[in-house]
């Protein structure tokens, strides 16, 4: 099946992305066809699941359950390293997939599967360390006589709701993570990337993976919310806007649940900061995807003394990114995800300006490709400073000292990740102790993400922890076993 996809991506013609239900690859259910947002034609057309294939992959997926929890943590390894040394090899293919798809540049679809490469092998590192504890109960009165030890388990079935902006790799990090801890897969796909998601199902099913250890299936909200609701999911991992992650807890009742919701990304430039480094790497970092990431740089705060010289310099680095094609190896910016997101934030910007902003840089759309945009200065209240953006648009707004700018930038509902330029060792541990934020890059912008680091937010940016070791735990229950008259310590 991956060759297929591949083969169809190359020649340009429309690519059939199966759902993969029961051990078989079907095209059963009515058709959805994906417009790519660049080429505004159809590359993809998947197949949307109706409630009768939800019910049976429920139904697969609680049998297969303890098929794949049988399967030994060395074997479940070895299958993610092949998956890792597979997306290297069609690294090229499914970046090209993504591009179509999505209208991201090609170089940031390689550096996509990059990642995926790193993240299915620390998945298989962290697979051979799964285990347990002897317990020192004989520490306490009750305990003397007895031995207490404790294992990982499985948790069975696992459901995996993914995002569009970074399909392949978000996949990779829920499924390689639940398939680590030895759980059986339900994987619903984001209907703008299917063809995406069926490759890297593909790929992995290719490595070696058990038809009994994933599912795939196509739709929109309605087969998220049914899945959400089965009563044999054990464990919830969602990627998505707050909004639908309270749908899913709605949906889910009393299930385990990891969320990895909204951002709005602030990055602090202070007045040691090299501003050279700041400019470029926020320019950088802020239009990649063209800023539909969670931790997208979406406010820059600059100290008040070197405002203006950011600004410049900031504007020399975004006027430097190139903007278009997707599929040309020299674009930087491609398109948006949809004409409505870009033009969402295009209506966004006019009301920034509207209510006193500069708008030095874009502000203005083709379909769904915005111009990278800077809107300097913008009010307190403005959308673009109060909302996630997640568009190709950066605030930059000055700040006079560090409490303050923390206070502002605590005052979002959000509270993901921030980025911080200074070499002040004493502002570095102020802002990671006092922000509301999960995670905080020094010397960097927000977005930045090594994919075996703990990764996860505050507030309303979820909460739960992604990256390979605590998914692992998060997909997985310890169990107790307590030997009675029994001991390995004394019993005296």
């Amino acid at each position: 099946m991956l060759e297929q996809i591949l083969e169809a991506a190359k020649s340009d013609s429309p690519i059939e992305a199966a759902a993969f239900v029961a051990g078989q690859w079907s095209r059963a259910g009515s058709r959805a066809d994906r417009i790519g947002p660049y080429l505004r034609k159809v590359v993809s057309t998947s197949f949307t699941a109706d409630d009768g294939q939800v019910a049976r992959a429920v139904r697969y997926a609680a049998a297969s359950a303890p098929v794949v929890a049988r399967l030994a943590p060395a074997s479940r390894a070895a299958i993610l390293e092949r998956a890792s040394r597979l997306a290297h090899e069609h690294r090229d293919g499914i970046a090209r997939l993504i591009a179509l798809e999505l209208g991201k540049p090609l170089k940031d679809g390689r550096g996509e599967l990059d990642r995926v490469a790193d993240t299915f092998a620390v998945c298989a590192a962290e697979t051979r360390h799964i285990g347990g504890e002897n317990l020192p109960v004989a520490g306490w009165e009750r305990g003397v006589g007895n031995t207490a030890l404790t294992y990982r388990a499985p948790a069975g079935v696992a459901l995996a709701i993914t995002p569009f902006n970074a399909p392949a790799n978000l996949l990779a990090h829920k499924l390689g993570a639940s398939f680590a801890a030895g759980n059986t897969t339900l994987v619903k796909a984001p209907p703008q990337a299917p063809a995406t998601t069926a490759a890297v199902v593909a790929l992995l099913l290719e490595a070696g993976m058990p038809p009994e250890a994933v599912q795939l299936l196509h739709g929109g909200g309605d087969v998220g919310a049914a899945l959400c609701a089965a009563r044999e999911v054990a464990v919830i991992s969602f990627t998505g806007s707050a909004e639908t992650g309270n749908a899913v807890a709605r949906a889910a009742g009393a299930k385990r649940l990891v969320l990895e919701l909204g951002g709005n990304a602030a990055t602090l430039v202070c007045a040691d900061a090299d501003i050279a480094l700041a400019a470029k790497t926020c320019a950088r970092t802020g239009y990649s995807n063209s800023g539909q990431s969670c931790i997208s740089v979406q406010r820059v705060y600059v100290h008040r003394s070197r405002f203006e010289d950011f600004l410049t310099a900031f504007r020399t680095e975004v006027e430097g990114l190139r903007v278009g094609d997707p599929l040309d190896e020299a674009t930087d910016v491609g398109s948006m995800v949809d004409d409505e997101a870009a033009a969402r934030v295009e209506k966004w910007t006019s009301e920034a300006a509207a209510g006193g902003a500069r708008v030095l840089l874009g502000g203005t759309r083709d379909g769904a490709t915005l111009l990278p945009t800077i809107v300097a200065d913008p009010s307190p209240e403005a959308t673009v400073v109060v909302e996630e953006v997640f568009g190709a648009l950066v605030a930059v707004l000055p700040f006079d000292d560090l409490d303050t700018v923390i206070a502002s930038c605590n005052a979002s509902r959000f509270g993901l990740q921030a980025g911080i330029f200074t070499q002040d060792i004493s502002a570095i541990f102020t802002a990671w102790r006092d922000l509301q934020v999960g995670g905080l890059i020094v010397n960097g912008s927000s977005n930045f993400r090594l994919d075996h680091v703990p990764f996860g937010g505050v507030k309303d940016s979820g909460f739960g922890r992604e990256s390979p070791a605590p998914m692992i735990d998060d997909y997985t229950v310890v169990k107790t076993l307590v030997l009675r008259n029994l001991s390995i310590w004394g019993e005296q």
